[in-house]
């Protein structure tokens, strides 16, 4: 019941103004940075852990900004996912190296897990005539679960793969030419895990970004999300030319290198509310 009324007042909120939708998302920001301690400790430990060079001010006055971007975002998706095409077009500028998703060449899109990530999947397949793929997370609340489905299928020709579909499909398509949206900055736990620098702390990072551009003899092209007053701005970066090599660790390792300085550029809108480090090396002590 809570789940359906909560996809209810999504839908109500579509057609507000923006500054109106951000003005509750900064207000439900600051509630739940009030009400959940446990999140909270996972974005200061994390802050600590990746800036260790700022004084404890600049930590602590970046942890609600942290949660605000956050709950701005969610209910951004109320106007992405149910609002008015145009307006949706209006608010969402895709911007940077376009032609890089032009053509038909195998393309992995490095979609980083900053908080404005839908709006980089709705830019894409609303702006661009090619289909776009990406891997789903199935969730465990069926409503919700349906909801964000029908959010990422609401624009274009895409394709949903589940973790349990496996990668043949996704390399088939691929090598087809319809470019995977890739996020493989989360920490998915051990299995399929290397261990490599995230800000200088060894993260248990899935190699997939640098695998699926190997299999499909893709380039990979980054997707960066960032929320501005006025709504989006999605830019497309030049792709990477010296990546994939043959080895794996070291094309994860520099995945991380170029995600931080693509994070400090916008440190309060990267999805620091992720038990990043949860994962640990033999022997390392939990952090969180």
């Amino acid at each position: 019941m809570l789940s359906r009324m909560g996809v209810g007042l999504m839908r109500l909120l579509a057609p507000l103004p923006l500054p109106l939708v951000r003005a509750l998302g900064a207000a439900l920001g600051w509630l739940l940075f009030a009400v959940v301690p446990a999140r909270r400790h996972v974005v200061r430990v994390n802050l600590e852990l990746c800036f260790p060079q700022w004084t404890p001010q600049q930590r602590r006055a970046l942890v609600p900004r942290v949660f605000v971007a956050f709950a701005q975002a969610w209910l951004d998706r109320s106007w992405l996912w149910h609002g008015d095409p145009r307006r949706v077009r209006e608010r969402v500028r895709l911007t940077g190296a376009l032609a890089e998703l032009e053509g038909s060449d195998p393309t992995v899109v490095f979609w980083p897990h900053f908080v404005g990530m839908d709006a980089g999947w709705t830019a894409l397949t609303l702006q661009s005539e090619r289909p776009f793929m990406t891997i789903y997370t199935h969730q465990a609340n069926r409503v919700v679960d349906q909801w964000i489905l029908a959010g990422r299928r609401r624009f274009g020709n895409v394709r949903l793969f589940r973790r349990v579909d496996g990668v043949k499909p996704v390399i088939s398509a691929l090598r087809e030419g319809v470019p995977l949206c890739l996020l493989p900055d989360m920490n998915f736990g051990p299995e399929e895990s290397i261990f490599v620098p995230f800000y200088g702390v060894p993260a248990a990072t899935v190699p997939s970004l640098s695998r699926f551009a190997r299999l499909g003899r893709a380039k990979v092209v980054p997707l960066l999300t960032r929320i501005t007053p006025t709504g989006y701005d999605v830019q497309v970066l030049p792709a990477w030319h010296d990546f994939p090599s043959d080895d794996l660790a070291a094309d994860t390792a520099l995945m991380n290198e170029r995600l931080q300085d693509y994070i400090d550029g916008m440190p309060e809108q990267y999805y620091w509310v992720h038990k990043r480090f949860k994962t640990r090396p033999a022997g390392a002590r939990p952090v969180y």
